[in-house]
């Protein structure tokens, strides 16, 4: 991998975490607007609580190059609901969940395990 794509990796994996982190402790310290947001939801604030904790998990995830792709993997699957969830109930922009799962999506191409030694098909 080039130096400057380590470096754009690293980059993106830095914003994930920031972001995701961010908004799984906005969650865990039970801010009104995510109380609000999860009540028009209708699963109930443990859920709230999950979400929040899928979000620090996954974007602490990004510090480590080995567990990144699974983080970016729990990250995209948060996003795959945030999306459901404004389609179907919360409405306004999709834009920032679909932004979100395609970065996280990124990662866990970049960062997916491969195979160290890929034997020959006989």
């Amino acid at each position: 991998m080039s130096s400057l794509r380590k470096r754009a990796i690293w980059v993106l994996q830095i914003a994930l975490m920031v972001v995701f982190v961010g908004a799984g402790l906005s969650k865990l310290a039970g801010r009104p607007e995510m109380v609000a947001v999860f009540g028009r939801i209708g699963f109930g604030q443990g859920f709230r609580l999950v979400t929040g904790t899928l979000e620090i998990v996954g974007g602490l995830a990004m510090l480590w190059p080995r567990a990144a792709w699974l983080g970016a993997a729990l990250l995209a699957c948060v996003m795959i609901g945030a999306f459901a969830a404004h389609l179907l109930v919360l409405g306004g922009s999709l834009a920032p969940p679909v932004i979100l799962l395609a970065l996280a999506l990124c990662v866990l191409w970049v960062r997916r395990p491969r195979p160290q030694n890929p034997g020959v098909a006989s």
